[in-house]
């Protein structure tokens, strides 16, 4: 590992004593959506290799940020609130707690997870790690944790499941090294129902969903190719700079802990639902498969953030919908309508939204 990542621990947008975000800054040019799209689908690029270039939300969109963040900061606070009790009734995790989150959704969710169990007075420190489908977890960012702290009291976190792939990465990745690292996953919202430990199944806006790099510490999506991560770098990701004067990340986490915790929100609800909800989400992943002629999965982007994240970041064919006026959607549907996205309503099972990423011509499934 480069002596340059040791001497200055970089925290993008945050507090050093929050986060130490084990990614190499450097510089990436972006490519257009349209182009990563026909890279991604035609097989000639894998997606981790390239960004396309983020931009601030206008005045409408944030607008339906903030409302979101009104209506979920208290439930967000009390799922935060549960894991960090769970956590700590773990043996492995009573006194100390390594806070391993996924860059870069989980990143948020492990400074507020990392707050929450320093109150309750266990030890917690926290860092964020790349892992990428098909490519795997960084191993070098795993040594230098394990260099610090073993690997018996850690734990990986991120915001929300989809329908598991990360989760059947993660497991996938730690079989094959000789770490030692156990792939227990904590998440806030597990509608796939594939996490070890989650507040809840519901299918949720947690607010720093609906946003990129300004809520999660300026940083990109994590980047792996040849020509930025040599073998010794952790994955690469871009430090957006520019962006700075709209940077919500430390606002993000002080909404979240100045709401109340919402006494009549029920704990408990994962372990009930966990089974019910992992057999919804693969009947639903077949259902739609089979009424698209779908043939890749991948392109099924189940769930009320990683539909998002497909109209913001990839090329989408529909948006499907399990009710118009659920307030919890509407900033789909400001986007959708922006980008000329067909809205269709449809029976989601336990999701609220799932979006069908567009087959582009010439491309293999």
């Amino acid at each position: 590992m480069s002596n340059d990542i040791h001497a200055a621990p970089f925290s993008g947008s945050y507090d050093p004593g929050d986060v130490q975000i084990l990614l190499k800054p450097a510089a990436i040019a972006p490519i257009s959506v349209d182009q990563k799209e026909a890279l991604i689908q035609s097989g000639k690029r894998h997606y981790s290799e390239m960004l396309s270039a983020e931009k601030v939300p206008d005045a409408r969109y944030l607008k339906l940020y903030r409302e979101a963040l009104e209506r979920n900061a208290s439930n967000l606070r009390t799922d935060i609130e549960q894991l960090a009790s769970a956590i700590a009734a773990r043996p492995e995790t009573s006194r100390e707690c390594v806070v391993i989150s996924l860059a870069r959704a989980g990143t948020p969710i492990g400074v507020l997870l990392k707050r929450a169990l320093e109150r309750i007075g266990v030890i917690a420190h926290h860092y964020s790690i790349s892992i990428i489908r098909d490519r795997g977890i960084d191993e070098n960012a795993l040594r230098f944790i394990k260099a610090r702290h073993g690997v018996e009291t850690s734990i990986f976190v991120d915001g929300w499941t989809g329908k598991g792939a990360i989760t059947r990465q993660l497991v996938a990745s730690l079989e094959d090294n000789d770490l030692g690292f156990k792939p227990f996953l904590a998440v806030v919202a597990d509608p796939a129902g594939c996490a070890d430990l989650a507040a809840t199944t519901e299918d949720y806006v947690i607010p720093s969903g609906l946003l990129n790099g300004i809520v999660s510490g300026l940083i990109s999506r994590s980047v792996l190719n040849d020509e930025l991560v040599g073998p010794d770098d952790f994955h690469a990701c871009n430090f957006m700079e520019e962006h700075r004067a709209h940077d919500m990340s430390a606002a993000f986490i002080a909404d979240i802990e100045a709401a109340p915790v919402n006494p009549n929100r029920p704990a408990g609800l994962h372990q009930q639902h966990v089974t019910a909800a992992r057999q919804n989400c693969q009947a639903l992943l077949a259902s739609i498969m089979a009424d698209d002629g779908i043939d890749d999965v991948n392109r099924i982007k189940p769930g009320v953030a990683e539909a998002t994240r497909a109209i913001l970041r990839r090329v989408p064919d529909k948006l499907y919908l399990a009710d118009l006026d659920d307030p919890e959607v509407q900033h789909m549907i400001f986007l959708a309508r922006a980008a000329g996205v067909p809205i269709v309503q449809r029976d989601l099972s336990t999701y609220r939204a799932v979006a069908i990423i567009k087959k582009l011509g010439g491309a293999q499934e």
